[in-house]
């Protein structure tokens, strides 16, 4: 049974997300908020498998998504919102957002996309995932990325950890990547975890937008 929980301060739209996600056999909704507050009390004392968390609400979602991180950084936080801006999409997955969506999106494929990121994969919606990498290439205020040219940093990846990082930048989760290579799956967390640190990325989206930045040239 996966166990959500919600923070947007709609209740109409908050309503209609736990209707959505309670009428797959498999999901339970374990609490709702209105507001940044709310969501990390939320997080701290029902430990769900994954939170949606809306920007706009009183005390922000940046706030709260930072908030539940860095109680908790293996969170499966996803970002549900209306906003597009740039600022927000970034702001967001820098802090570690496992997911950003877009509000307006149908409910087979929001639980399709929570399902996903429980899995273990991070999930942008359509058509903003180009802005990370270009953000991420010509960002003039220090990427959190590791510097210098991409194809050194990668060679610093095992063969292994770079099968890894592969199968990660087409979109398998852990569990996938896991039956892939043969492997267990703490073994698949370990090799992530190696990556992102020689990356210094901050999360899975940014160290696949690095291989794929690498992979394609300047």
């Amino acid at each position: 049974m996966l166990r959500i929980a919600i923070a947007d301060d709609h209740p109409i739209y908050r309503n209609g997300l736990v209707r959505s996600l309670e009428d797959e056999a498999d999901i339970v909704v374990v609490g709702e908020g209105a507001s940044a507050e709310d969501a990390v009390a939320l997080y701290s004392e029902k430990k769900p498998d994954a939170i949606l968390v809306d920007l706009s609400m009183p005390g922000g979602g940046h706030l709260a998504l930072s908030s539940i991180l860095q109680r908790d950084p293996s969170a499966a936080v996803i970002v549900l919102t209306a906003s597009e801006e740039r600022d927000d999409l970034l702001a967001a997955i820098k802090i570690g957002a496992r997911g950003y969506v877009l509000k307006g999106v149908d409910a087979p494929t929001l639980v399709d996309i929570v399902r996903r990121v429980v899995a273990g994969e991070s999930y942008v919606s359509s058509g903003l995932a180009a802005r990370i990498l270009v953000e991420m290439k010509v960002s003039s205020e220090g990427p959190a990325l590791a510097d210098g040219d991409p194809s050194t940093t990668l060679a610093s990846l095992t063969p292994r950890e770079e099968q890894v990082l592969s199968l990660v930048a087409a979109g398998n989760s852990n569990k996938e990547i896991a039956r892939h290579l043969n492997l267990q799956e703490k073994t698949v967390k370990h090799n992530m975890t190696r990556i992102l640190q020689k990356l210094r990325a901050r999360n899975r989206t940014e160290a696949a937008m690095f291989l794929r930045n690498a992979r394609n040239g300047p």
